[in-house]
């Protein structure tokens, strides 16, 4: 028996002793129940003993414990009020000058600014501030009150959203303008609680964002930018994203939030993260809250241990309970990297990787009735991925290239009617990867030359134009196939009928057609997935 065993049984049989003791008496049990109520009373949140739970509970304790050390919080009110002044005197002079904020120093009905916040944190959950700017501008000059977006329909929203990714979003800002007009009276909840109860698609982070930009309501939020900016200031290395971290990145949130400021806390803790925190390349020099970031502790300490003199500098911390229990500390298996410094802190969630899917589709081009070309567009269902968008007909890939094209040709006939199968042509492929989904299309191309043009199609499918295309909701991912159509067509500049959606005459030159597509495309190019931690601002 190894040294181990031996010592992990001996304490077994310990433990074991006093579950054999409660029965044998009816005082020792009054009085084991006692102590147990008595310290369930100290201690709301302490886990049962070892000698109720057993052996394997024990870690659970230790785990509880090192979980709060005052390493990783703010321990009085002085570094906590330090830590609020910095940081807005910094917001007040640095903040970006972005259309959700100027709307806001000039709205007074608090309806139509919490409408006007809503949009801005529904876009920018996962996608850029610059890929942002151009379509909130375009949403509030279409819809700016929520009355008017309650009346719009998801036909239109989609085709505003086309591009922003994450199509759901948009649907869900409806769904909620209209509970807002048609139950609550056109009035939003005031409260982050209310507000994440009532509005569909509300979670936790835009509730607090809505409740303290345009009521006031004192709470703290975390976005990806926030965390970031947390597990610097307290050395927090666990994964971010786990319920533990999750649960004190909240706690430290809460506990700095201005209460004369509450808005402004956030989003000044939103702009640090975005623009000086930053994940790779953080501008340490630039920070307002640097004296009180335990992240550049660490690295002083590790500069000071290597030219051997922390001795004579006691005022650098380190986490007490860092022996590998905390869960706050960066683990075990992750140790400090010297070449990382700050950005040690936090260390990036293990994600799974996309799923891989594979799907043929194709380009159906015919003449237009008035010249011209037009091409079919079908709908996808009203729920899953592009939920309401349109796309070229898409069947699931088949390994045989003889049973795709026989797939595909259905596909196509169901929409169209008989085509001439001796036409479909295999031309490329796109790989788009969407939030979780790493999807390959297989692109075909049939054009309908010296036909009459099908006038009627099914419903949820449609004849449209080159310049109908550009403005239809579709996702990016169309727009690329598309690309890859007009790279293979033949040039026929001169007198074509399909000359609206043809490609390049040749490649030294593109046509004006071409040219006019290109620079519409050019800044559309991007994924639908984006980076959690530049989500918000």
């Amino acid at each position: 028996m190894t040294p181990l065993v031996s010592r992990l049984s001996r304490l077994w049989a310990i433990m074991r002793k006093p579950r054999a003791a409660v029965g044998s008496g009816h005082r020792r049990q009054a009085a084991s129940q006692e102590r147990r109520q008595k310290h369930a009373k100290s201690n709301s949140q302490a886990k049962p003993s070892a000698c109720d739970a057993g052996l394997a509970r024990q870690p659970e304790e230790v785990v509880l414990q090192a979980s709060v050390s005052p390493y990783h919080l703010f321990r009085d009110v002085a570094e906590v009020t330090a830590f609020r002044r910095s940081l807005l005197s910094w917001y007040d002079q640095e903040k970006r000058d972005l259309p959700w904020r100027r709307r806001a120093e000039d709205e007074v009905d608090p309806d139509r600014w919490a409408y006007a916040v809503w949009v801005s944190e529904v876009m920018l959950q996962q996608t850029q501030v610059a890929t942002v700017i151009n379509y909130y501008t375009g949403w509030m000059q279409k819809w700016p009150t929520l009355q008017d977006l309650a009346s719009a329909s998801l036909e239109e929203v989609n085709q505003l959203w086309a591009g922003l990714g994450y199509y759901s979003r948009g649907r869900r800002l409806q769904e909620g303008a209209r509970k807002v007009v048609e139950e609550l009276g056109g009035h939003m909840p005031r409260t982050a609680e209310t507000l994440q109860q009532l509005l569909p698609g509300v979670g936790r982070y835009t509730a607090g964002a809505i409740a303290s930009i345009a009521f006031g309501q004192a709470t703290g939020v975390v976005d990806g930018n926030v965390a970031r900016v947390l597990c610097r200031v307290r050395a927090i290395g666990a994964d971010p994203s786990s319920t533990l971290v999750s649960q004190r990145l909240w706690g430290l949130a809460q506990q700095l939030v201005d209460p004369a400021r509450p808005g402004d806390f956030n989003q000044a803790a939103m702009e640090l993260g975005a623009t000086v925190c930053t994940p790779q390349r953080p501008l340490c020099s630039q920070c307002p809250v640097q004296s009180l970031c335990r992240a550049r502790q660490r690295v002083e300490r590790e500069q000071l241990l290597a030219s051997r003199s922390l001795s004579g500098n006691p005022d650098v911390e380190e986490c007490a309970l860092n022996t590998g229990q905390c869960q706050l500390c960066l683990p075990a298996s992750e140790p400090w990297d010297q070449t990382l410094g700050v950005v040690n802190f936090p260390r990036k969630a293990s994600r799974k990787p996309p799923r891989e899917e594979s799907s043929a589709t194709c380009v159906l081009e015919q003449p237009g009735a008035l010249g011209g070309a037009q091409i079919l567009l079908v709908q996808r269902p009203n729920s899953g991925l592009l939920a309401g968008l349109w796309e070229f007909p898409s069947v699931t890939w088949e390994p045989s290239e003889q049973l795709q094209r026989k797939a595909l040709l259905q596909e196509l006939q169901r929409w169209a009617g008989p085509l001439p199968a001796t036409r479909l042509r295999h031309l490329g492929e796109v790989v788009h990867t969407f939030s979780h989904i790493k999807l390959t299309y297989q692109v075909y191309g049939l054009a309908l030359e010296g036909q009459t043009p099908v006038t009627t199609v099914p419903a949820g499918a449609r004849w449209l134009t080159q310049e109908e295309f550009h403005t239809a909701a579709v996702s990016t991912a169309m727009k690329k196939v598309f690309r890859v159509y007009q790279g293979q067509q033949p040039g026929t500049c001169k007198g074509s009928k399909r000359s609206q959606v043809s490609s390049p005459c040749s490649r030294k030159k593109p046509c004006m057609g071409q040219q006019v597509l290109d620079n519409f495309f050019r800044p559309h190019i991007s994924t639908d997935a984006s980076n959690l931690n530049s989500a918000a601002q």
